[in-house]
């Protein structure tokens, strides 16, 4: 059985403006400053697990040139360009459609563009036990965080017993929203709750069927969409959900779904805060990247790449970004309010 990679790379990353804008979000920038952006780090970590030739990318139709130039190695045929939003249920659907005309018995990983992953050693050896899973089996296989704190901005995955074969690997009883500080600090305390991390694992007939027995009309659009013309008029008329609601939740409940717990330093990146913590931070707790000089001050995070010089002085807990002539500077308490201030 061979593997198959499936990169999601079509958000916009408002919550990271100006530095990612919907002409340039952030899955293609290198946010990190270690010289690979998001897209990149992500296929970076699956060598390995599965060649150049079998990596797929679904994207927003105006993203798959900076795609192409990003990732050269990987097939131009396999940029699926979404000519409209729908959520990841159709994005996954598709994909995996794609993939099933071209190896009717793949073995697919399906991963976000944007996350971050600090131990690539042990998210292969995460990643190849739950594909030697799904080989022998036909199981839904999310990767579950083990949670770190109480985290109120992720979702979580309710373990349930481990299974005989692939001892790391547990049934999934629930998923749950994202919590409130008070239940988030119950499942922490608990110990069998995981942060969901939006990473699925599963052969491609399990996958095309679950679609097909929970979201018949999401496998209807795909059985349609037959050529470029016909993606062009089916996609965007196709329902827009997310796979947890349209798939995870309902095959959950049939018990069909499992999780490998995982602990290789997984950040979903979706705010400064979470750069702030995988940034290298100075004696005072900022986190910069570029040519930034800082004095008296604490607890920032500054992202100034394409800028000459940066200096700042007697700032404490803010964030500054500069990109394309662009310009940011506001409290770290205040993040929520990026997208309002990024209006024109």
């Amino acid at each position: 059985m061979n593997n198959h990679i499936v990169i999601m790379a079509g958000g916009i990353g408002s919550r990271f403006w100006p530095l990612s804008t919907p002409e340039y979000p952030k899955q293609f920038i290198d946010i990190l400053g270690c010289g690979r952006t998001l897209i990149q780090l992500t296929a970076d970590r699956f060598e390995g697990l599965c060649p150049k030739e079998n990596f797929w990318v679904v994207t927003n139709a105006a993203y798959v040139d900076i795609v192409r130039r990003q990732l050269p190695d990987m097939p131009e045929s396999h940029i699926l360009a979404e000519p409209a939003a729908r959520n990841t249920a159709p994005c996954i659907a598709w994909a995996c459609w794609r993939i099933r005309q071209e190896d009717p018995t793949a073995n697919v990983v399906v991963t976000p563009a944007d996350a971050v992953v600090m131990n690539p050693v042990e998210f292969r050896r995460v990643i190849g036990n739950a594909l030697a899973f799904t080989e022998k089996s036909d199981a839904i296989v999310t990767i579950g965080i083990k949670p770190s704190r109480p985290e109120t901005g992720y979702g979580y995955v309710e373990c349930g017993a481990r299974c005989a074969e692939f001892g790391e690997i547990c049934t999934v009883k629930a998923f749950k929203e994202k919590p409130q500080r008070e239940v988030a600090e119950q499942y922490l305390q608990a110990g069998n709750y995981l942060w969901n991390a939006g990473i699925f694992v599963w052969n491609v007939d399990t996958i095309t069927s679950a679609i097909h027995a929970y979201k018949p009309n999401i496998a209807a659009d795909m059985e349609r969409m037959k050529s470029e013309a016909d993606v062009q008029e089916v996609f965007p008329q196709c329902e827009k959900i997310s796979i947890d609601y349209a798939v995870m939740e309902p095959a959950a409940a049939d018990g069909k779904v499992y999780t490998h717990p995982a602990d290789f330093g997984w950040s979903d990146l979706g705010n400064w805060a979470s750069l702030h913590d995988k940034l290298q931070k100075d004696s005072a707790n900022n986190g910069a990247v570029g040519n930034v000089r800082l004095y008296e001050c604490r607890d920032c995070v500054v992202h100034a790449e394409d800028a000459e010089k940066v200096v700042l002085q007697g700032l404490e807990g803010y964030i500054v970004s500069a990109k394309g002539g662009r310009l940011l500077v506001c409290k770290r308490s205040e993040e929520q309010r990026i997208k309002e201030f990024s209006q024109d």
